[in-house]
């Protein structure tokens, strides 16, 4: 007890531990030195004061080191250092700690070797290893030694428990059998935790592995992207190098004809005025038989001037404006193909190699739809499909909508109003506003035409045929492969021949202009007919001989607004 007391007194009390290097202040208490100096430096300037009594100094007082208590302080530290090294001591050895051999459990005391010989013999005092937690060794109900095992309440109990407690009559082991059966059983746990540490390890080791390889990997693939941008900035530089050299070359052709048309214009002003000086000069003339005389001697350049000028008037609206559908067709041709040309030529590794949540090229790459949304601003929209109702029953439709061939034999779809007579049929989806652009693939024989309707075109009779009335536009391929233009049942043959089997059809509708391309390589303008549309457009397909068909590709884009 007066150890306990003396210990008490050795507290430091800001730390609560056993003081190290004590200071004593004016009032008498004794702190850390270091305590004290880090509580002090925290309060304000001229505040300082006795963390217990509260006495305040002014000045902060100067440290008076307390050697008495620092060397008693020590002395105890050093105890306690020898009694932890010595672990549990034996209670009767005063002077210098011994380390107990045993401990009795009745009288709750740990013994030496020395004083365990002279400790009693007697069945009642049951030695055990070492311990401190007598309390746990003993039953809480009848303060006797725990010596069993009850089975059904999981519990170590005395023998009173049995003989007269609520353990009596359940099953019972011994606490060595039971502590066997509980090792056994913590020894397959252990099996098992030792199994999944080892898969662990493994999987350490693995990852390990697996994040010193990845730097190498990322290094690849970083020069496989890098690559691969930098093949699409050069193909993207080479098509732009295309298109704009298309527009430059469009503007120097419409540049020269208007500048060819102007120069027509200024000769026939100069002849004009020339022929108006000289009506006026006659008309000044106050002798008539001078005006006479000379109104037939130039009858040729007055008498006929008008029916000259309607002869030989020069139409400007005739001039060809730039032709912006062969631009866009250029510019969706090219990046259709070097977007597939990337995709068949690179491939990034795959994601799982380096357990980064990556694509492919191929995913990583726009399609040729998206990447003409990004540069001309236009929309994808749904696929362009056939109306069967308007379907001729001479003619088959695939089951996608996409494809017109002969049929040769009849079909006998319903009758409907919209129904064409002859191997003809339109697509469900109209136009009457923006620009469109779609492919169709033709046969190389047979005979085909192909263009846009307004849907009141007459549905019986050979003036119901696309470009045999003045409601629609085709273009079309004779058996001869020479290509036809035709509107309001004028066929104008055009100097090229068939070579392609795939069109590019164009259509600006607030313009007035549908264009046909041939998309072979380079592109080929066909055609551009101009006019005021009234109605909306839809897309017509006539076939009429064996081995005549059209198919629609699987993409249409519009634009919404003008570039």
């Amino acid at each position: 007890m007066a150890s306990a007391d003396l210990r008490d007194e050795l507290i430091c009390p800001i730390c609560t531990d056993i003081y190290t290097d004590p200071v004593t202040l004016t009032c008498g208490h004794n702190y850390c030195q270091d305590c004290i100096t880090k509580t002090w430096d925290n309060q304000e300037e001229g505040d300082y004061s006795c963390p217990e009594c509260r006495k305040r100094y002014r000045v902060r007082p100067k440290l008076k080191r307390n050697l008495r208590l620092r060397n008693i302080a020590e002395t105890f530290q050093e105890a306690d250092k020898k009694r932890e090294e010595a672990g549990i001591p034996c209670i009767y050895c005063i002077g210098y700690p011994v380390p107990a051999a045993k401990t009795c459990l009745l009288c709750e005391a740990s013994l030496c070797e020395d004083h365990l010989k002279i400790h009693s013999k007697s069945a009642e005092h049951v030695l055990t290893e070492p311990t401190t937690s007598l309390r746990n060794r003993k039953c809480s109900v009848h303060k006797k030694v725990l010596e069993y095992y009850c089975c059904d309440d999981a519990a170590c109990i005395c023998v009173s428990c049995i003989l007269t407690g609520e353990h009596r009559g359940h099953e019972l082991e011994t606490l060595n059998e039971a502590s066997e059966k509980k090792k056994e059983k913590l020894r397959n746990i252990l099996q098992k935790l030792t199994s999944q540490r080892e898969e662990a390890e493994k999987r350490v080791r693995s990852l390990e592995e697996l994040r010193r390889q990845v730097p190498g990997k990322a290094a690849g693939l970083t020069e496989r992207v890098t690559a691969l941008i930098r093949d699409i900035r050069e193909q993207l530089e080479a098509l732009e190098k295309r298109v704009l050299s298309e527009i430059s070359r469009q503007e120097e052709q419409v540049s020269l004809r208007v500048s060819d048309l102007i120069r027509q214009l200024e000769i026939k002003k100069e002849e004009l005025s020339r022929k108006m000086g000289d009506i006026e000069e006659l008309c000044d003339m106050k002798d008539p038989v001078t005006v006479l005389q000379g109104r037939e001697s130039d009858r040729d350049d007055f008498c006929d001037a008008e029916e000259d000028t309607e002869r030989r008037d020069i139409k400007v609206h005739d001039v060809e404006d730039l032709d912006v559908g062969l631009i866009f067709v250029t510019l969706h041709l090219g990046l259709a193909g070097f977007v597939t040309g990337i995709k068949r030529r690179h491939r990034v590794p795959e994601a799982s190699d380096m357990l980064l949540d990556v694509n492919t090229a191929s995913d990583m790459l726009l399609d040729v739809n998206t990447a003409s949304d990004m540069l001309l601003d236009v929309n994808t929209a749904s696929d362009m499909l056939l109306d069967v109702n308007t379907a001729s029953n001479d003619v088959s439709v695939s089951e996608d909508l996409k494809t017109v061939s002969v049929s040769g034999i009849n079909l006998s779809r319903p009758e409907t109003p919209e129904r064409f007579q002859f191997a003809q049929g339109l697509s469900s989806r109209s136009f009457s506003s923006g620009r469109h652009y779609w492919e169709v693939e033709v046969s190389e024989s047979g005979w085909w035409r192909v263009g846009m309707t307004y849907p009141s075109i007459e549905r019986r009779g050979w003036q119901s045929v696309i470009g045999n009335n003045n409601k629609s536009w085709g273009l079309e391929k004779y058996v001869n492969k020479m290509y036809y233009i035709s509107h309001d049942s004028n066929d104008i043959q055009l100097p090229h021949s068939f070579s392609c089997h795939r069109l590019g059809i164009f259509l600006d509708y607030e313009a007035g202009r549908l264009s046909f391309y041939e998309l072979c390589n380079p592109i080929r303008h066909l055609h551009t007919f101009t006019a005021t549309f009234t109605e909306p457009l839809h897309a017509g397909f006539w076939v009429y001989e064996d081995n005549s068909w059209t198919n629609l590709p699987t993409h249409l884009i519009q634009e919404t607004r003008c570039w």
